[in-house]
C-alpha cells in the first residue's frame, strides 16, 4: 500500500519555502556587490558616508532576511517530516504492526518521488551516453579497416604519387582527408535521421522533443573526431611506404 502525502498542504509550503529562500540569497549576493562597490567609492571618495552606510544597512537587512528564510524552511521541512511520521505511526496502528515489525507500506512526499525520478533519469542518461560511446570505437573501427584495405588496394597508386615527387606528408593528409569526410557523412547521415525520427516521434506519439543545435554542433564535431583518430594509422601506415616497394607490390 502507497499512502502519498496531500502536496497541496505540504510540499507547496516547502516549495515556497525554497523559493523564497532562493530569492532572498540573489538579493544578498546583489547587496554584497553593492556595499562592495559602494566600499570602493567612498575610499576614493566618490561617494558619501550616508551612502555608504544605506549600502551596508541593506547587506545586514538583506542577511537578516536570508536567515528567517532558512528558518521558514527548515520549519516547513520540519512539519512536513512530523507529518510523514504521523501517516506512518497511523497507518501503523490501522494495520496491526506490532513494534519491531516493518511496514506493510510506503509513504512517500513529493520531494522524496522528485529525487528518485532525477537518479532515474541520471542513471538513463549514463547508459546512453555508454552505448553511444560504444558506437563510436565500432564506427571507428570500422573506418579503420575501410581505411587499411584502401591502403592495400592503392598501394602502386601511392608509389606512383611518391615516385613524382609527394612526400610522406601529402600522402597523409590525403588519407587523413578521406578519413574525416567518411566520418563526417556518416555523423551528417546520423544527424538527419535523428531529426528525423524525433519529428515521427513527436508527430505520432506526442512525445515532446527538442532539437538543440548545440548538440548536433557536438555529434559532427565527435564523427570528425572519430575519423581523425582511428584513420590516422591508416595514414600513417600510407606516408611511411617505401616508394620502390610500394611500386613493385602486386
Amino acid at each position: 500500500m502507497v499512502a502519498q502525502i496531500d502536496p497541496a498542504l505540504f510540499q507547496a509550503t516547502v516549495t515556497q519555502a525554497e523559493g523564497d529562500l532562493a530569492n532572498a540569497q540573489a538579493a544578498l549576493e546583489l547587496a554584497k556587490v553593492n556595499a562592495a562597490r559602494t566600499q570602493e567609492l567612498f575610499t576614493r571618495r566618490t561617494s558619501s558616508q550616508a551612502d555608504l552606510d544605506q549600502a551596508m544597512a541593506n547587506l545586514h537587512q538583506s542577511e537578516a532576511t536570508v536567515r528567517i528564510k532558512q528558518g521558514a524552511l527548515d520549519k516547513a521541512r520540519a512539519d512536513l517530516e512530523a507529518t510523514q511520521q504521523q501517516i506512518i505511526s497511523l497507518l501503523r496502528q490501522r494495520h496491526n504492526i506490532r513494534p519491531g515489525r516493518d511496514d506493510d507500506f510506503t509513504v512517500r512526499n513529493q520531494q522524496e518521488i522528485a529525487q528518485a525520478a532525477t537518479a532515474t533519469s541520471r542513471v538513463m542518461t549514463l547508459l546512453l551516453g555508454a552505448i553511444a560511446g560504444v558506437s563510436l570505437v565500432v564506427g571507428g573501427i570500422g573506418i579503420m579497416n575501410i581505411m587499411l584495405v584502401s591502403v592495400t588496394e592503392r598501394t602502386r597508386d601511392i608509389g606512383v604519387r611518391m615516385a613524382v615527387g609527394a612526400h610522406g606528408s601529402d600522402i597523409l593528409t590525403q588519407f587523413l582527408v578521406e578519413a574525416v569526410t567518411l566520418s563526417s557523412v556518416g555523423g551528417l547521415i546520423g544527424i538527419v535521421c535523428g531529426i528525423g525520427a524525433s519529428k515521427i516521434l513527436s508527430a505520432y506519439a506526442n512525445w515532446p522533443t527538442l532539437i538543440s543545435i548545440s548538440s548536433i554542433a557536438i555529434a559532427f564535431l565527435f564523427s570528425a573526431a572519430v575519423g581523425i583518430f582511428f584513420g590516422f594509422y591508416p595514414a600513417r601506415k600510407d606516408a611511411a611506404l617505401d616508394p620502390i616497394e610500394a611500386l613493385r607490390y602486386e
